[in-house]
């Protein structure tokens, strides 16, 4: 999601929105929860995941109750790399990311991934998200420990009669996260009205909304 490109669609899709079919819409789906899971005890707890643009990622998990902040960033490759125009060539080996603190006596580390594979990505897209292609969009589960990494790969396993194609989410063990830059943050919520996100981001909330009203916040 280029921002130069992405402002003359942004007019356009203030007339066309009710054409346009989102391509977040098409794969949101709710899947099974996490047979394997953390406890629901602590007091505060970190996840970083990447599925595609990181303002439709922050947007979801800004609306999950027991999130207390979402900052979207770059993890995968190295500090020198993590800028927006140097990750956007897709040879850094950062994908765009989010890093959601949260409250795991509210909401566990399961819950977190059950979101993120019901209405924040689509784990059969390889090195892609709906309009965004490049391995800096692709599918990854940033574990922070060996009990994260446990917990995202029995999931993925449990989650594989779910899906009409293999699942190509990955899993990445001992990476940095990188916030990105000022504009990029809270971007979903400060411009709920640009195209792209319209189109492809707004989908996901809507879905996040009617599939788990329960931990559904405004």
């Amino acid at each position: 999601m280029k921002l130069a490109t992405l402002l003359p669609f942004a007019v356009a899709a203030a007339f066309a929105v009710p054409l346009l079919q989102p391509a977040s819409a098409e794969s949101t789906k709710l899947v099974p929860a996490a047979v394997v899971d953390a406890p629901l005890a602590g007091k505060t707890a970190t996840a970083v995941f990447a599925g595609g643009c990181f303002w439709g990622l922050e947007g979801v998990f800004e609306h999950v109750a027991g999130v207390r902040d979402v900052v979207s960033g770059y993890a995968g490759g190295a500090g020198l790399t993590a800028h927006y125009d140097v990750v956007g060539t897709g040879v850094t080996g950062h994908a765009e990311s989010v890093r959601i603190t949260y409250d795991p006596s509210k909401v566990t580390y399961g819950q977190l991934l059950r979101i993120y594979f019901s209405v924040a990505t689509d784990p059969t897209e390889l090195n892609r998200q709906g309009p965004d292609t490049g391995t800096q969009y692709r599918s990854t589960i940033f574990a922070q420990d060996a009990g994260q990494a446990k917990i995202a790969r029995a999931y993925i396993a449990q989650l594989k009669p779910s899906f009409g194609a293999p699942i190509v989410t990955t899993i990445e063990t001992g990476k940095t996260f990188y916030p990105a830059e000022a504009y990029h943050q809270d971007f979903m919520r400060l411009n709920p009205t640009y195209g792209y996100i319209v189109v492809n981001d707004a989908p996901k909330v809507a879905a996040l909304k009617r599939l788990f009203p329960k931990v559904y916040q405004g």
